[in-house]
């Protein structure tokens, strides 16, 4: 009976782990470019003494759903959309490249170039970016940033950088704790990505379906209840059974 208490523990905890999966995707529907992390179980064999009969749940995490959230227009000049499997390349907290297709950009009062969580955009040398004072500031669809300097003229627009953005496919990614992207295969980053390489003055939107997360949420939550039932059930047999044994003797 104890064997059947750890396989429905294993189920319990399986549904656990999902949830904590489909709430946080819930919690970044509104964040630009996220994609929802897939999640899911396996059946998984218990190995030991006796008949192999046993087998328990285990989470797995499958990656990312690769597919494009919702194009909003802006009219924001530091918005940008990424084209189908192009990704910013931006300094991780720990100084590593990583990447993201979250371009909902901003300036720091230094003018380094960031994203909205504050991760320092890249040029193509692995540098920040940062502009020098300008009135008026213009991303090119392949990446380059153009500024007109304080007190001149639309005519003095110059090329001042360029983001860095590279060309991956979902299975050459995994994403880090913190969410950002990094390359399955730490010693073959991805390559540059040539011509147009991103829209400005939108936004990619989130592609978690709120409504699906939260249909999701609620039959995993159900599965959970079953589960600790099924528990419960087993505990209480396993006492019924001593307290036999135990008037038997």
């Amino acid at each position: 009976m104890d064997k059947a208490l750890y396989i429905a523990m294993t189920g319990a905890r399986a549904s656990l782990q999902a949830q904590g999966t489909v709430s946080h995707n819930l919690a970044n529907a509104d964040t630009a470019g996220f994609k929802a992390a897939l999640a899911n179980t396996e059946a998984f064999p218990v190995h030991g003494p006796g008949h192999a009969s046993r087998t328990a749940a285990l989470h797995v995490d499958q990656g990312f759903d690769a597919r494009a959230g919702a194009q909003r227009v802006t009219g924001n000049p530091l918005d940008v959309s990424l084209h189908p499997d192009r990704w910013l390349a931006v300094q991780a907290a720990d100084g590593s490249q990583a990447y993201t297709r979250a371009g909902n950009l901003a300036l720091t009062p230094n003018g380094q170039l960031v994203t909205a969580g504050g991760r320092p955009l890249l040029d193509p040398q692995g540098n920040p970016i940062a502009l020098p004072p300008h009135q008026a500031l213009e991303i090119g669809h392949d990446g380059t940033l153009s500024i007109v300097p304080l007190g001149q003229g639309a005519d003095t627009l110059a090329e001042v950088g360029r983001l860095h953005v590279v060309q991956a496919t979902p299975d050459r990614l995994v994403r880090g704790l913190d969410g950002l992207m990094r390359s399955a295969d730490p010693a073959q980053p991805p390559p540059p990505a040539a011509g147009a390489v991103l829209s400005t003055g939108m936004l990619e939107e989130s592609n978690v379906d709120a409504a699906g997360a939260l249909v999701q949420m609620i039959q995993l939550q159900r599965q959970f209840e079953m589960q600790v039932k099924v528990i419960q059930r087993g505990d209480d047999n396993a006492q019924a059974a001593n307290t036999l044994l135990r008037l038997g003797g």
